[in-house]
């Protein structure tokens, strides 16, 4: 694809799931295997920062008017408006930067910005879903996690079933019923789809 300037990529994993299915769990999980060669794909995000996040770390904090701006500049691989006024989107221009070094990009990301990932990069990308047990479960992970309102996290509920729903659009499925298991189960997807 012309729009990413850089010749020599690398592949390019995608971990998408509900809220509280585990996703960010097993990305740090991966990310600290160096073997995987992994770096990790910041979005960007016009949600305010929440507790110790830092801007270039966890995301890239833009407001509202520059996030719009970029849609309109073409500067995003994907982006979503997953609530009102709540974007988020991957910018280009980090791929470039972790491809540039070499490395593997690994995305934490909802399942509407995993799949156009997939079917801009069909080749270069393994789409990986994450499934938590059931539903109940997830309430009960996200409500554990204390991080946010209860409005908040019923906005997350809401949307569980259409996300689930999409899990066989995915490549691969790894359910996280048991912790070490789908982190022993994501490892070898992602471990064999880089050798490939």
């Amino acid at each position: 694809m012309s729009e990413i300037k850089n010749k020599n990529r690398g592949k390019l994993i995608v971990f998408s799931a509900p809220s509280g299915s585990g996703k960010t769990t097993i990305v740090r999980h991966l990310l600290k295997q160096k073997e995987l060669n992994l770096e990790f794909s910041i979005s960007a995000t016009s949600r305010e920062k929440r507790g110790n996040e830092v801007h270039g770390k966890d995301y890239y904090f833009l407001d509202i008017k520059d996030f719009k701006n970029r849609i309109k500049n073409d500067e995003f691989l994907e982006w979503e408006e997953v609530y009102r006024d709540n974007f988020y989107g991957t910018l280009k221009t980090e791929i470039e930067r972790i491809w540039g070094k070499g490395k593997n990009v690994i995305f934490d990301i909802d399942v509407s910005g995993g799949l156009r990932i997939k079917k801009k990069f069909p080749n270069e990308t393994i789409a990986i879903f994450v499934k938590p047990p059931d539903l109940n479960e997830l309430i009960i992970r996200l409500k554990e996690r204390g991080e946010e309102s209860e409005d908040k996290i019923n906005m997350r509920v809401a949307k569980a079933p259409a996300e689930l729903a999409t899990a066989p659009l995915f490549d691969k499925i790894v359910l996280n019923k048991d912790l070490d298991k789908a982190l022993d189960d994501a490892y070898t997807l992602v471990s064999n789809f880089i050798a490939e």
